[in-house]
């Protein structure tokens, strides 16, 4: 992990860390995934079970979970984990419940009248990762919105293990979140399914979750005949600090991204000196015996930065640049360095919040923009799950008042049928 004295260099690794992913084999995943989902399109299930046994390892017929092995893998978890599963999704749902956007009407003085009409789409797809690690978090996240929403069919996929099977503390949380269907496949197949639907799965209007480098290559290559939420890349934090944070507390903040996968990044900024030393010594010690310890050595050494900044408006600077997904400030002066803060996905602000706090139930949605996306997008919400109609009605007499500027605004344009589809309506 490098620690970083200059400014300059500190911008550079920045952008350097920010483009992790955008690799030389990108074309060649590229081409793989749209040869996936070509086949998905043109076979459907048969094509989904040779990728399941492919990449997986397993065949995944029957592919369908029914409720009812939801429903026991529910009453078999632990009682604390219940319990832990309910406060976090009572907290998620209400803070989505604030998200749902009003529909409204503008009545003109004329008679006209202009609506803004939100729906639910008719059904979404949400994507589970397997793999490296279980996410019943991701579960809440996905289906608590689009349930809130209003989406009558919710459909989740997530790739089983070698045996085919899906964890089952995230089929308890589906369970929980009243998905509709859960199906255990993965990967671009399984981005495909939903997109142009099968004999077993139906073609969803928006499809949500994280994923690998394959899932999210897939998710883009669909965009247009389905909706998605966003193009997630790997996971980031950056935290501000001064000399008034203990050192222990930062190292751990930093080892929660880096045990999630070797291209997430773990990024300090701090004013003081000894405590860049004191968090790498920190780091490592806590990782000598770190379950995931080889994860974390590859992501605090590839992707891992410590930059030691003159002042908060230096730090301040530098996380706008990055624009990270998760930022937590832990200063003395926090609020007046969150008033400066443009640019991040989340802000957790203070030592009792750490960003686990925002992974698992304090209400905001923890699926977030990363690589530099938060300059320009949000977190996924009620809204990804939703549509909004314009609808439009004039009178005669408010046609005929607005008449003459409508004319004028297509004459203007040279569309001349513009002009006389008003015109027409007054020489009858």
């Amino acid at each position: 992990m490098k620690i970083i004295k200059n400014k300059k260099d500190a911008v550079q690794e920045l952008k350097r860390i920010s483009t992790r992913t955008n690799s030389e084999n990108n074309s060649e995943i590229s081409a793989i995934v749209e040869n996936i989902l070509q086949e998905v399109k043109n076979y459907g299930d048969i094509a989904i079970e040779k990728y399941t046994k492919k990449f997986d390892g397993f065949n995944p017929n029957p592919m369908h979970v029914d409720s009812d092995q939801l429903k026991d893998a529910w009453n078999e978890i632990d009682d604390n984990l219940k319990r832990s599963l309910e406060v976090a999704h009572k907290r998620i749902k209400r803070f989505h419940e604030k998200e749902i956007p009003p529909s409204f009407t503008i009545r003109g003085e004329h008679g006209d009248t202009v609506q803004r009409k939100w729906r639910p789409v008719k059904n979404a797809g949400i994507y589970i990762p397997g793999g490296r690690a279980a996410y019943p978090s991701t579960v809440l996240m996905n289906a608590v919105p689009a349930k809130v929403a209003g989406v009558a069919e919710i459909v989740m996929v997530s790739p089983g293990n070698k045996e085919g099977k899906i964890n089952k503390t995230v089929l308890a949380a589906a369970h929980l979140s009243g998905i509709n269907k859960v199906f255990r496949i993965g990967g671009a197949q399984a981005i495909g399914a939903l997109a142009f639907g099968t004999n077993q799965i139906n073609k969803v209007d928006v499809i949500t979750g994280p994923g690998n480098i394959y899932v999210t290559t897939a998710k883009k290559l669909i965009y247009g005949s389905t909706g998605i939420d966003s193009l997630a890349g790997p996971s980031e934090i950056l935290i501000i600090a001064d000399e008034t944070a203990q050192s222990s507390h930062i190292a751990s903040d930093l080892l929660a991204q880096a045990e999630h996968d070797p291209l997430a990044s773990s990024i300090l900024l701090t004013t003081s000196k000894n405590q860049a030393k004191e968090v790498l010594d920190e780091l490592y010690k806590k990782i000598d015996d770190h379950p995931r310890k080889e994860i974390c050595m590859q992501s605090i050494k590839n992707w891992g930065l410590i930059v030691i900044c003159d002042n908060y408006e230096s730090c301040i600077e530098l996380s706008n640049n990055f624009a990270p997904e998760h930022l937590e400030i832990l200063a003395l002066n926090s609020n007046r360095i969150l008033e400066g803060i443009e640019n991040a996905g989340a802000i957790f602000l203070g030592k009792w919040t750490p960003e686990a706090v925002g992974d698992y139930l304090a209400g905001p949605n923890h699926t977030l923009p990363t690589s530099g996306n938060s300059r320009f997008s949000g977190s996924l919400g009620v809204e990804t799950f939703m549509k909004n109609t314009s609808i439009i009605e004039f009178n005669e007499e408010s046609l005929k008042i607005n008449s003459l500027d409508i004319i004028n605004l297509a004459k203007s344009e040279g569309l001349h049928s513009h002009a006389n589809s008003v015109q027409i309506r007054f020489e009858d």
